[in-house]
């Protein structure tokens, strides 16, 4: 099974899953929706997580065989159930828990487990709202207006060995990463770059993927309403109809 390689060629999107704001219901209507089969990646996780990891692994799986992606809010959220892992490292921030911290705890679970990782210098931005990532990360974002500043993030996130890099806006945040910060972060490295945060129309998923995001990552806008899947899809398949 292909569990999340990505290349700068890709135009690819994940539905992200928060364990916290799901149950049996709604993953039966979010599978049920009109182009899920066309998603490329199911990405899990939260800030939070106070629902079973498992549990919610084990509805998923029984819906559908896309990989399944953990993307950890901490060292806890670790499950062999899933096919991959991305092991994010907060290269936007200065806390060292969520450098390397977390990072060590993890690790002998992952190696113990098996789960092939993808090393991912995170980066977060300000995009008009406080977000449960900031909140919990207790790290201040990168402005949303500086390109100079997230291009300088991202190659050092590249320099030291990160295999991707994810832009995040944040979950609920005001609006997506620029296309201006998404340009500059995708003309300056030669790894995949993945950008999630504040999509919630057609619009904002084209001028994503038109900017360079190799993987686009909605959550809200999905769990809101499943049906903008195959908007998405759509979207995502006529750029490449036209590559």
């Amino acid at each position: 099974m292909h569990t999340g390689s990505l290349t700068v060629k890709d135009k690819k999107l994940a539905i992200l899953i928060d364990p916290d704001k799901v149950d049996e219901q709604s993953i039966d209507h979010l599978f049920s929706a009109s182009g899920i089969d066309k998603v490329n990646y199911i990405l899990v996780g939260g800030s939070l997580l106070f629902n079973n990891l498992n549990y919610t692994l084990d509805l998923i799986r029984k819906q559908t065989q896309l990989p399944i992606i953990i993307f950890p809010g901490n060292a806890f959220q670790i499950s062999p159930k899933a096919d991959a892992f991305m092991m994010l490292n907060l290269i936007s921030g200065r806390n060292p828990d969520f450098l390397i911290g977390h990072h060590v705890m993890a690790a002998p679970k992952l190696k113990q487990y098996n789960i092939p990782v993808r090393s991912t210098g995170y980066m977060i931005f300000d995009c008009g709202k406080i977000t449960s990532v900031q909140y919990m990360s207790n790290t201040t974002p990168l402005p949303d207006h500086k390109p100079d500043l997230a291009v300088a993030t991202a190659l050092a996130g590249e320099m030291i060995g990160m295999q991707q890099l994810y832009l995040e806006a944040g979950s609920g945040a005001d609006h997506p990463i620029p296309e201006q910060i998404i340009k500059a972060v995708t003309n300056a490295v030669k790894i995949p770059v993945i950008v999630g945060g504040g999509v919630r129309t057609p619009e904002q998923a084209h001028d994503v993927w038109s900017s360079g995001a190799n993987l686009l990552v909605v959550g809200n806008g999905v769990e809101r309403n499943p049906e903008f899947v195959s908007d998405l899809v759509k979207v995502r398949d006529d750029l490449l109809s036209k590559k």
